[in-house]
């Protein structure tokens, strides 16, 4: 049986597999545990993304989400923001990322979009290094995540050429 990734926009009933993709990311860092009540969006993820001017997107290998990335524009503006980037240790140098990231800018684009932003834990170290690889600029600012990791985010800002 030959083994088979797929890149495809979210479903709402991908929330409990994006929740256990996520659990196992934040595995990797000491004091980052996952709480799923301060994921309420995994409800219905699909929905969430698309209701804040979105999509969401997932990696699935032999059934298994191995990989997410998703945009919203809330305000509608052409500012984009960048949330639910995981990937399973496994997939990470694959270029999954990359082919994620890409799916998303054409998304971003078609949508109006000018400008990305994001927000990223400073314990992140290997997230800091592929958005800086992107183009990405890190933000004179950091705020404070009052929840369960008691953690730090880095901002991160990409202007899209048209």
């Amino acid at each position: 049986m030959t083994q088979q990734l797929l890149i495809r926009p979210a479903a709402d009933a991908d929330g409990p597999g994006i929740a256990q993709l996520i659990a196992s990311v934040f595995e990797e860092y000491e004091g980052c545990p996952f709480v799923i009540a301060e994921f309420p969006e995994l409800a219905t993820p699909a929905s969430h993304y698309e209701n804040r001017g979105g999509r969401l997107f997932v990696a699935e290998f032999n059934g298994m989400i191995v990989g997410s990335f998703a945009i919203s524009s809330p305000d509608g503006n052409g500012v984009f923001e960048i949330n639910k980037v995981y990937l399973c240790k496994d997939q990470r140098g694959s270029g999954l990322a990359q082919r994620l990231y890409a799916l998303a800018v054409e998304e971003a684009l078609r949508r109006g979009g000018k400008t990305l932003k994001l927000w990223s834990d400073t314990r992140f170290l290997s997230g800091h290094r592929f958005y800086e690889k992107l183009g990405f600029v890190r933000q004179p600012v950091v705020r404070f995540l009052a929840d369960a990791t008691d953690g730090w985010e880095f901002a991160y800002r990409l202007e899209l050429a048209r």
